[in-house]
Order: C-alpha cells, then structure tokens, then sequence
C-alpha cells in the first residue's frame, strides 16, 4: 500500500470513528468527499497553520457543512490546532468541532455553512472580493492576489435557489478564481436523486459560462488531483463533477441509508478492517510527515509571498501605499456629514441614504455592493465607483440581478473575504428571500449593510404583494441583526456610525415618500432610542414611534398637549436601545405615565414590551388595498384625527 492510499484510509477510518464516538453525524459524505479533498489540501491548498489569516491564502468553503467531520479531521492532519482530543469531542458541547462549521470557532474554518447553497454564494462573494483586489493591487511581475476559492458541494447545494442564483452570476462575471467540487453520488436523504432531480448538470454549468470537467473517479486521490490541476487553468469558473460513493466502503455504501448515521461499533470494526486500521484514534508518523509536507510547502510559499511583496514595495512605492491602507477604516465625521450642506429636508429616506452612502464611500474604498435590479428605485449606487463586470474588476456597484438570495450569501462572503464593507439593497418587502443569509451574516458577525426601502404602506399602488407590513418584526428577531429605522437625516447617519464603530450587520429600513426634517439627534440616535419631545414636567402620555411615524406622533402631540403632558420617543433603532442601562431605559421610556402608545407602520408586537397591558397599540392588522400612498396610509388609521380618536377612548377607559 502506498503513502497516498495509506494517508486516505486513516482519514476515512478516523473520520468514522469521530462520527460514531459523537454518537451522530453524517457518515455518508464525509467518506464519499475524502478523496477529492485529500486531494484537495495535498496538492493544492495554500495555506499557512502558522498564519491563518494570510491574505493570499486560498479559501475553502464546505457549502455541504454536514460533511465537516472528514474536514476537521483533514486539518488535524495537516497541522491545524485541531487535535485528536478535539475530534474526540465532536459535536459536544462548547467543543471547536460543532456539528457544522463556525466561523471564528474552529481554526481553519473561513464561513459558517451548514443551511445548504449558501456557501455557494459565500464563495462567489469571496471570488468577487479576490477579483477586486487583484485588479486594483497586481502589477505585471507581481501578482500578490492570486488565491483560489474552493468550494464544495453536494446535490442538495445545488437543487438550492440560492446556489442556482450564485453560479448564474458567477458564469455572467466570469470569475475563473472560483473552483465548485461537486459531490455528486446521486443520493439525497430521501433516497436516491432521481426522485427529485434529474437534470443534466453538466449542460446547465456550461449555458451558464462556466468551465466543466468530469471526474469519474472522485474516489480516486491522484485522478481528483488532475481533475483540480485541470481546473485552475480556466479562464472562466469551474465546474468539477467528482462521480462519488456516498459512505463508500462501508455496508450501506450507494445509499441513502448511511446519510446522516454514525457506525455502530460492529459495522465501525469490519469498516476499519477493510481499510488495514487497527488503532482508534491514532495517526501513524509517516501520514502525519506525509501531510505536514503541504503544510510545509504552505509555509514556503507564504515566505515567498513576503519576499514578493517587499520587492513590490520598493519597485511600486504607490501601489503599495494603496494596498496597505485599502483596508485602513479612516475617522470619519459622521455628525458633521448629518449637519452638512446637503438639503435634507424633503429627501425620502432612500434619497438621504444615496446622498449618505457615497460622501461615506469616498472615504472607505472597502465598501462595494448594488442591488437587486433596483437600483434606480433604491438609489443604493456609488456613482464614481463604475460597474464591477468582466472588463473593469475595479468596479464597486455590483449587479446582482433579481438574486435576493444570493446576493445576501455573496455580500457574505465579499465582508468574509478580508474587511470589506458589502450592502445590498432592495424592497423591504422582499427582505425575505434574504433572511437565511442576513441570520447568517449576524452569527458570523459580518459587517453587511442592508438598505431596504419602500418601508411602510406609502409603496401605494402596487399593493398588498409589496406592503412590508410584517418585514420589521422578522428582521427584528434576528439575534445580532441591528435594524435602524430612522426618522430623519440626523439618524441615518447614526446608523452607519454604529456599523463603522460595531462591525455588526445593520438593516436600514428607508422610506420611498418624502421626509420632513424633525430635528433628530445624532447622538442620541446612537443609543437606539431616545425622547425627542420632552413633557414640560411629567409625561402623561407618552408617543414612541420610528421612521415616518415620529412626524406623525409629533404631530399627534401637538394637538395632545392642548390638554395633556406629552413626550414623543424616537426608537430607531430597538436592539441598541435594549443594550443601554436600566437607568437610562427608564428615562426615556417614562413608564410612569398614564398612557403609553406605540405607533408604527408593521404588525411588530415588541411594542407590547414598553406600553404594558393597559397601553395602545397603532399598528397594521390587515394587509391593505392597492391605491395613492397616502391614501393607503391615512385609511390604514395613520392619522393625526384617528390617532388622537383613538387616544382619547383610551384615556376615558383608564378613568
């Protein structure tokens, strides 16, 4: 037995074993997978264990997270801090082997996957990030951004919308950094993949402009290798179909059967027995010496991509001034950008923001995105910043197409990439053919912007289909999601301030009517919420409200104070108000009042947590008619004259 074939059985046998010691686990494609990325990180992969985060590192990203034991176990091998002790504790809690990848919590890991085709999409953002850079920074003779992103993928990947819409765009932009590894042993879990696919996957690759090799043999180390050597020379993405063997070598190899299993320890002895293992948990010094000579060479290279870069500095003094200050997060006035000359008053929401994104994007060359197909409707455009597309990689407004989802997964991988600055943009309404990506963004605590307009039922005469009326609430659920809902200029900015200061993923929830300035305050934006209308002693009825529905709560507290102590409290944004001290929450929320009333265009009940059993509640219950905005809105109840109707009942009730 050779050293390569040797190398492979232990890292299957090992493979196996972690999954039956967890008791749980998916068995199945960790074997099936082995070879190919065996193959993948021996002869391939540039890496360096002792500097994960060299920017020249070639990414890898596992889409088909459930296969992460054989990768923990591949970088066991090969000199990752992953010991034997931490395979051991597979799946367990607070172990750096969770049951799919994390990002930060396992070295080596580049993205949290897990949900299927999203690191599709993550590694097409992460090929974007790549091209940019190595447009901007390579000189002829110095080509220091020259990494690989690999991706790997099973079936379910790509019966995934969101795969499907990241390899389309990834063909339209050509991007031949990007490598798919295709897991294709024709078997799901429900049994085998003609059930509920049958298309020729080859062909619909190739429609889309990708580059596709066939490798019969994916269980096969050498034949992979070739198969990989092949597809780095492309000019476009590729495409390689490794003809695999789910669970191969095992009892129940070729079927649905060994899925998402673990061995029992008499099906593990007879697997290992095949495989000429003996020990558990033990690997032998000449597969160790076998695996740590890529991980040497790794090293090397790395070295040499220091000399390289020292050389550049002295032959491209400026461009290297340029590469090392790209990702530099300049100080940046923010409060003086809201008080600045621009004419704030009567922009929409989606205006200021415009105005807003490219006085900040001058600045922070790091920021890139586009939007899905609306541009012109969102305003979410760096204007000096070009098109990225085929023929100009320096480009910074990317066109994602009607791709919700993958934009989302790619924005991802461009912020995973190395500190990059991602927004998309879209209607709120549609927000939600981006929630799998934007929870994801929060776990992984990506610095994404979010621009979603069109806020509430001023979106008019498109209808019900478009009124975001239950989009806040969704949104505000994400963990880790902040969603700034500003009323005015003043706390726009303050969202953008958090972003830059947090590196936390932020949703800015932008209005398509025009917005009266109501004299917001920066500042007291950044707590997330706070009285923007004192009571002259002590309230008596107290107005929270954000976005659109502040104008009309101070509004409603004029004709109020006629008759009552009234304070008006801007919320914009909810999750930093709840991280602000008791003490500080007590003083604007003013619980002692009589009435609390909250007043927002959704159907969010968070409101129900600051006005109590006994306060009001101005909401949307019921999608609306197709009609003038306006319109929509005032029939809706969003009236000063209902409002104050509505108040006063409220009021003789508490009598």
């Amino acid at each position: 037995m050779n050293l390569s074939d040797k190398t492979l059985n232990y890292l299957k046998s090992i493979t196996a074993q972690i999954i039956s010691n967890a008791g749980s686990g998916h068995t199945g494609a960790s074997l099936g997978i082995s070879s190919m990325m065996l193959a993948l990180f021996r002869d391939h992969y540039n890496f360096d264990v002792s500097d994960t985060d060299f920017l020249n590192r070639d990414r890898i990203v596992l889409s088909a997270g459930h296969a992460c034991p054989v990768y923990y176990t591949l970088l066991s091998f090969f000199g990752f801090d992953v010991s034997l002790q931490d395979l051991k504790n597979l799946r367990q809690l607070g172990s750096n082997t969770p049951g799919h990848p994390e990002y930060k919590v396992t070295d080596g890991i580049e993205v949290s996957t897990g949900p299927l085709g999203q690191g599709v999409g993550n590694a097409v953002g992460m090929a974007i990030a790549q091209a940019i850079m190595a447009e901007r920074f390579n000189s002829v003779g110095f080509p220091i951004i020259d990494n690989y992103t690999y991706c790997i993928c099973g079936d379910g990947d790509l019966m995934e919308g969101v795969a499907q819409e990241a390899i389309s765009l990834a063909g339209t932009l050509c991007l031949n950094k990007l490598i798919l590894m295709y897991d294709a042993n024709e078997v799901s879990m429900d049994g085998s993949l003609h059930l509920s696919n049958r298309e020729n996957t080859a062909k619909k690759f190739r429609a889309m402009g990708w580059n596709v090799i066939k490798c019969n043999k994916g269980n096969d180390v050498a034949a992979c290798s070739r198969a990989i050597a092949r597809a780095k020379k492309s000019d476009k993405p590729t495409l390689i179909i490794f003809k695999t063997t789910i669970g191969i070598g095992t009892d129940k190899e070729g079927t649905s059967a060994i899925h998402g299993v673990a061995l029992t320890p008499d099906e593990l002895k007879a697997f290992n027995k095949r495989l000429s293992v003996t020990e558990n948990f033990f690997i032998p010094n000449d597969v160790r010496d076998y695996c740590m000579a890529s991980s040497r060479r790794g090293k090397l290279n790395h070295e040499k991509w220091n000399q390289n870069l020292a050389v550049y500095a002295t032959s491209n003094p400026e461009l290297y001034r340029q590469f090392t200050t790209f990702f530099d997060r300049k100080k940046i006035d923010i409060e003086k950008l809201s008080r600045s000359s621009y004419k704030w008053e009567g922009l929409s929401g989606r205006k200021a923001n415009g105005v807003a994104l490219n006085e900040i994007a001058q600045k922070l060359l790091q920021i890139v995105g586009g939007t899905a197909d609306v541009m012109n409707s969102t305003y979410a455009y760096i204007k000096e910043g070009g098109n990225f597309n085929t023929g100009n990689r320096r480009g910074r407004n990317i066109h994602f197409g009607v791709r919700e989802h993958a934009m989302g997964a790619i924005c991802n991988g461009i912020a995973l990439y190395e500190d990059f600055l991602p927004f998309c943009s879209t209607f709120l309404s549609f927000a939600n053919y981006m929630l799998p990506s934007i929870r994801l963004a929060a776990m992984m605590k990506l610095p994404v912007m979010y621009f979603f307009t069109h806020d509430s039922l001023f979106v008019g005469q498109d209808g019900p289909s478009h009124q975001p009326i239950e989009q806040l609430a969704q949104l505000r659920s994400i963990i880790g999601l902040n969603v700034f809902r500003p009323c005015d200029a003043n706390e726009l900015v303050a969202g953008y301030q958090t972003i830059l200061s947090n590196n936390v993923p932020t949703a800015f929830i932008l209005s398509r009517q025009d917005m009266s300035i109501v004299d917001g305050s920066f500042k007291d934006a950044l707590q997330g919420g706070y009285v923007i209308r004192p009571a002259k002693k002590t309230a008596e009825v107290v107005l929270y409200a954000t976005g659109s529905e502040v104008r009309l709560a101070l509004d409603v507290a004029d004709e109020l104070a006629k008759k009552y102590d009234v304070s008006v409290v801007s919320m914009p944004c909810i999750e930093i108000f709840e991280n602000q001290s008791t003490i500080y929450k007590n003083k604007v929320l003013q619980q002692d009042a009589k009435l609390r009333v909250a007043i927002e265009a959704s159907n969010d009940q968070i409101w129900h947590k600051y006005i109590g059993d006994d306060g009001l509640h101005i909401c949307i219950n019921a999608y609306q008619g197709s009609g003038d905005g306006a319109l929509v809105y005032s029939k809706a109840g969003f009236n000063c004259k209902e409002i104050l109707r509505q108040i006063n009942k409220k009021l003789t009730q508490l009598k």
